[in-house]
């Protein structure tokens, strides 16, 4: 054996690699980190399947044209609504002829890149029939929009608008629009876009910053240390680089699709996650320091005590995402390895980074708690301990337990354990109750322009370019079908409700948008192209609802015919985001039973779990829906709300109830499972809450994000974190289990009275 000087030696060699290895992933994953933007995809096309509808027709609809476009709408109007001047004509025209050479401001290279090296067309400029607006629609090559250029990666669709809206905010001396009586607005798919993604600009900076200094003022008051608090958020930090530098490789070589969407939800749930972890090992090693002399002995014991039900955690969240795996999204698809990795990067963290940090000082190390210091009595060793709180318990003539040093949740304990019965049901028929309003929740999907919660250029434009240019769409729905059948899906498609009007593509250009068609239908391998524009902008729900409609009508004439555009892949999102909900809802379910019963090693256990679990998240969702609809007035929510929040309530719910069952099941062999539940609950308490206020507080960051997909998952699991952690693991599974007694084990040995201890 070695002796105690070259243990401690060996011991600081080992947590000096430890540090040294998180350093550097720290140097090379915060890199990473930084350029997780320049690898997203929030091409909503991208995410669908192959044989999705809109997709098959958006390959047949290419061979039709020689490029394929990204149009920007600029849409000029008269600041004071009048009929725009001759003068003021001659000034948007001046705007036109300088948009080609319309430098892009983040390009790098000797000559900078323009506007016009990223256009397929000349600009051209359309009058309002009514006069009182102009369009100016520039075609972007779409093949060039994710290229990046500049110093900042930017793509050259989103510095393309950019500049648009630069030059149109600035003086005639430079061909812009600023001082000629008018107001501009740059719309269209590639106004969207650029607004997306700036709206998801603020993940990298604003979110992270929000999240961190919510958890520090929390961590401030539950830990009252000065110190304490940064070593967790400093862990929780590392976590987060080395699950970026994963994510960020795996996009960049197209192993996985990252959108905007999924690098939000990485950022959260790994803070939210490692606090909860370190939470719990500091909770336990506190706990020790109270018992033994040596910090390498108190942490070496609270993390063999700790490791189980973390993993465990750990593991039942991770099987839960990668369920994810099933959707016909790929969009859902990535989330699920994405939030995986992070989870495992924050497991890896607290039981490495975290003993590395915790331990700085060797046998000082408890200043980390300074000034509220543990110390072991006088006597102690470094021998184990006969359990401390067995002698620090009173049990109560009714039965119930009282633990010194645990006043509320002792009180919490004492109170459940009295009135077990009707505690667990008043807390299941309020629960019930809040979930019956689930099905008031509007989940068949939104538009794009009701994505944002704050006003945007784009979605301005769209409103004055619907109100005075009737007829001409951006992205119009495009019908592909067989030659012969073209004049029956033209029929049909100006019969739909909700159509505007129905062209076919011909060997020769409309000379404007929105103008009559002129020369023969364009035939391409015995196919032509028909273009239908919606009363409704294509952006929105009621675009998605005529494409419903006009896609019946069209099948029912040509069968063989396909129909796509950017209506039709919103449609086909929400099919697919409907789908996943029925399929890996269950899924989730299964498997997460599985575990419980396995790691619990009851059926019962794991029955009582779940469905406590689902059923706090369809009070989240009940409450959710009462609000979205009378309180925030929302228009809607996209189908894989609903599925996200389903697949993190469930799994990040199930993580509490497993800490307290797993430190109740420890008890329940030494004192009987009446009593153990009862100090489970009292000697947990404190800490599980803490991180269910955590996770809470770290997921209701994202709404700092203005987009309406994350404002609703923020809620919903902000809400339901909370409801699981104060409700469910404090009074419902509890009473439950008080109640049942050892019957909880079932059909386990403990269910059978083979207890150390039996109540």
């Amino acid at each position: 054996m070695l002796s105690n000087r070259w243990s401690g030696v060996l011991r600081g060699l080992v947590i000096l690699a430890a540090l040294g290895v998180w350093l550097a992933v720290g140097a090379f994953g915060g890199q990473a980190q930084g350029q997780l933007s320049s690898v997203q995809t929030n091409d909503a096309a991208a995410f669908l399947p192959a044989s999705a509808e809109s997709t098959e027709a958006a390959e047949l609809a290419a061979e039709f044209t020689d490029d394929e476009a990204l149009p920007a709408l600029v849409v000029v109007e008269s600041s004071d609504g009048s009929e725009l001047t001759e003068d003021q004509l001659a000034d948007v025209q001046a705007f036109v002829d300088a948009l080609p050479d319309a430098p892009l401001e983040g390009a790098s290279g000797d000559e900078p890149a323009t506007v016009g090296q990223a256009s397929v067309a000349d600009p051209v400029l359309v009058p309002s029939e009514d006069g009182l607006a102009a369009l100016v629609v520039v075609s972007l090559d779409a093949s060039l929009a994710d290229q990046a250029v500049g110093p900042e990666e930017s793509s050259v669709g989103e510095l393309s608008v950019t500049a648009l809206r630069d030059l149109a905010a600035g003086g005639t001396e430079d061909g812009g629009l600023a001082d000629t009586g008018t107001q501009a607005w740059v719309t269209g798919p590639a106004g969207f876009v650029a607004d997306l993604t700036s709206a998801f600009g603020a993940i990298d900076t604003v979110l992270l910053l929000v999240a961190l200094g919510a958890v520090l003022v929390i961590l401030a008051l539950v830990y009252r240390s000065p110190v304490l608090p940064f070593v967790v958020i400093f862990n929780a930090v590392l976590a987060l680089t080395l699950a970026g530098l994963a994510v960020y490789h795996l996009a960049a070589n197209d192993v996985l699709v990252l959108n905007g969407q999924s690098q939000g939800i990485l950022s959260i749930l790994v803070v939210g996650a490692s606090v909860d972890y370190a939470l719990l090992v500091v909770a336990r090693y506190r706990e020790e320091l109270t018992r033994v002399a040596s910090t390498y002995t108190a942490l070496r014991r609270a993390v063999r005590a700790s490791i189980e039900p973390i993993a465990a955690s750990a593991g039942t969240v991770v099987v839960g995402l990668l369920c994810l795996l099933l959707s016909d999204l790929s969009s859902n698809r990535s989330l699920g390895p994405v939030a995986a990795i992070g989870i495992v990067a924050a497991f890896l963290a607290a039981f490495t980074l975290l003993p590395a940090l915790l331990l700085i000082g060797g046998r000082r190390a408890r200043w980390v708690f300074w000034p509220r210091i543990p110390h072991a009595p006088a006597d102690a060793g470094d021998a184990p301990v006969a359990d401390a709180d067995l002698a620090a318990t009173e049990v109560a003539e009714d039965g119930t337990v009282q633990v010194a040093g645990h006043g509320l949740w002792s009180r919490v304990a004492g109170f459940v354990g009295r009135h077990d019965r009707p505690v667990w049901i008043v807390t299941a028929l309020v629960l019930a109750g809040a979930a019956a309003f689930v099905p008031t929740l509007d989940a068949s999907g939104t538009g794009d322009s009701e994505v944002f919660l704050t006003q945007v250029d784009s979605v301005d434009g769209e409103e004055v370019l619907t109100e005075h240019f009737e007829g001409v769409s951006a992205q119009p729905v495009t019908v592909v079908a067989p030659a012969d059948d073209l004049d029956a899906v033209v029929d049909a498609a100006d019969a739909t409700d909700g159509v505007a009007a129905a062209q076919p593509v011909t060997d020769q250009p409309a000379p404007a948008p929105g103008a009559p068609p002129q020369g023969d239908p364009l035939v391409v391998d015995d196919r032509v192209r028909v273009d239908v524009t919606t009363d409704a902008p294509s952006d929105s729900q009621e675009a998605v609802e005529t494409v419903s409609a006009l896609r019946d009508a069209v099948h029912e004439v040509s069968p063989d015919a396909l129909v796509g555009g950017a209506a039709a892949e919103r449609l086909d999102t929400q099919l697919a985001g409907q789908r996943d909900l029925r399929v890996i809802v269950p899924v989730v379910l299964a498997v997460i039973f599985v575990i419980l019963m396995l790691l619990l090693r009851s059926v019962l256990a794991a029955v009582l779990l779940i469905t406590a679990n689902v059923l706090a998240f369809g009070s989240a969702l009940g409450v959710a829906a009462i609000l979205f609809n009378h309180v925030f007035d929302f228009p809607g929510a996209d189908p894989s709300v609903p599925l996200y929040a389903f697949c993190f309530l469930v799994a990040l719910g199930v993580d509490y109830s497993i800490f307290l069952m797993t430190r109740v099941r420890e008890e329940s062999q030494k004192i009987g499972t009446r009593r153990g539940v009862l100090r489970g609950l009292a000697v947990t308490g404190s800490v599980i809450t803490s991180a269910g206020v955590v996770l809470a507080a770290t997921f209701a960051a994202l709404g700092v994000i203005p987009l309406l997909f994350l404002a609703q998952l923020a809620f919903i699991v902000a809400f339901g974190v909370l409801v699981d952690t104060l409700v469910v693991r404090s009074l419902l599974v509890p009473a439950l289990v008080h109640d049942l007694g050892d019957r909880t084990w079932w059909p386990a040995r403990l269910g059978r009275g083979h207890a150390a201890h039996r109540a």
